[in-house]
């Protein structure tokens, strides 16, 4: 019994040191994403020439729109080129992009990867850029987007995150896929500003100065998130990453559960991966060098992610609610006070993350399919061998109807 005793307690200690801290983590940045951060002045005037960067697999339901989309941005025409990275393309959409006022570079690989299609890009174009301006293929940048990126450039960053929001929210996956994006930039992203530290990348709606994007990507060769490895590499060099609130990019969210399956599998697996291999240089950077914000990254590609999170403390909490009506004197060390503790934190933190413009019968309804996008998300934590490995195509450019 003492043997059964002393594992139960091992394991509540390890869970509440869990997920105790990732709930105390995201309410201090869910709390500091309610105030502004602070900005830099300009210490330049100047319009830099951007490279607008599409890289696309199998993308003709969506690429000629978003091509001409990303057209209409109001930046100077000569300092301002957009670039579709053509890869598996049909015919037809190729003659239709080639009639446009852009570029385009046809790529093929034995193994697609976004990183692969990028560097190949740059290869074929040249230098004659000052950013690199990064869009999924079917991204839509907002109004006025270009001369926000170069006025943060004019700030003194080399890296700039715009705010990547929901293009749609036709189905119930889609809604909670848009609020889960905007929670993450709520607490990743703007509270992180606010308090300092760096924004996280997302893959698209970022940009680069050119020359550092082209010379720092040489070196990446991740098959899934290679934003993850791209972030990572640049806060140990401690390049900080500037945010933009107010600079929106149009993402097209998810609408099926095996589409949500497919994508977080692949993130899960690329943050344990990253977790493995900067683990110990976090760590080594923390205490030699106190660089917080490298290490702050490292812990990020091994915390609960949100629907996880908010999900199994919502269970555990429940369990120990039930035990302590049904079994007051269990074997359980950790009193229930603080998985209540740790519950209500995770709550108060999406609350406050959570967009107004959410708080909707269509969100309400929403919610009810959040267990099973909960169940989606645990049952991938077994299927992760593998799959960083492997390239996994999301399909855009199916909206439709609920």
């Amino acid at each position: 019994m003492d043997v059964v005793k002393i594992l139960v307690n091992s394991l509540e200690i390890l869970l509440i040191g869990y997920f105790g801290f990732a709930s105390i983590y995201v309410f201090i940045f869910s709390f500091a994403g309610l105030f502004s951060a602070r900005k830099r002045k300009e210490i330049l005037h100047k319009q830099r020439k951007f490279a607008v960067l599409i890289p696309g697999y199998k993308e003709d339901n969506v690429i000629i729109d978003v091509a001409k989309q990303a057209l209409q941005q109001t930046y100077p025409a000569d300092l301002f080129e957009v670039v579709i990275i053509a890869d598996s393309f049909q015919q037809e959409t190729l003659y239709n992009l080639e009639k446009l006022p852009l570029r385009v570079v046809e790529v093929s690989f034995e193994k697609s990867t976004k990183s692969k299609a990028l560097n190949q890009a740059m290869k074929v174009i040249g230098d004659d850029y000052d950013v690199a301006l990064i869009l999924d293929a079917d991204n839509i940048m907002e109004e006025g987007f270009v001369e926000k990126i170069n006025k943060s450039f004019n700030q003194g960053y080399k890296v700039v995150q715009g705010h990547r929001i929901a293009k749609n929210t036709n189905t119930s996956f889609a809604i909670l896929d848009a609020i889960s994006e905007e929670i993450n930039n709520h607490i990743f992203r703007k509270g992180h500003r606010v308090v300092g530290l760096s924004s996280a990348l997302i893959g698209s709606g970022m940009a680069f100065d050119y020359y550092f994007f082209k010379s720092t990507m040489a070196n990446v060769n991740a098959v899934g998130g290679f934003d993850k490895e791209l972030e990572l590499k640049l806060l140990k060099n401690r390049t900080k990453i500037e945010y933009l609130n107010d600079a929106l990019v149009l993402d097209e969210k998810v609408q099926k559960s095996e589409v949500f399956a497919n994508q977080r599998k692949r993130w899960l697996s690329a943050q344990f991966v990253y977790f493995g291999r900067y683990f110990v240089p976090g760590l080594r950077e923390l205490i030699t060098k106190g660089n917080v914000d490298f290490f702050d990254k490292v812990y990020q590609m091994v915390s609960p992610p949100r629907v996880l999170l908010l999900g199994l403390v919502s269970l555990i909490t429940f369990t120990y609610f039930i035990l302590n009506l049904i079994w007051p004197s269990n074997l359980m060390a950790i009193p229930e006070i603080f998985w209540y503790a740790s519950f209500g934190l995770v709550i108060l933190a999406f609350a406050f993350a959570v967009p107004k413009k959410f708080y909707s019968k269509a969100t309400f309804n929403a919610l009810l399919t959040l267990p099973k996008a909960f169940m989606v998300m645990f049952l991938s934590l077994f299927k992760l061998k593998g799959a960083n490995k492997k390239f996994i195509h999301t399909q855009h450019g199916t909206i439709n109807s609920q």
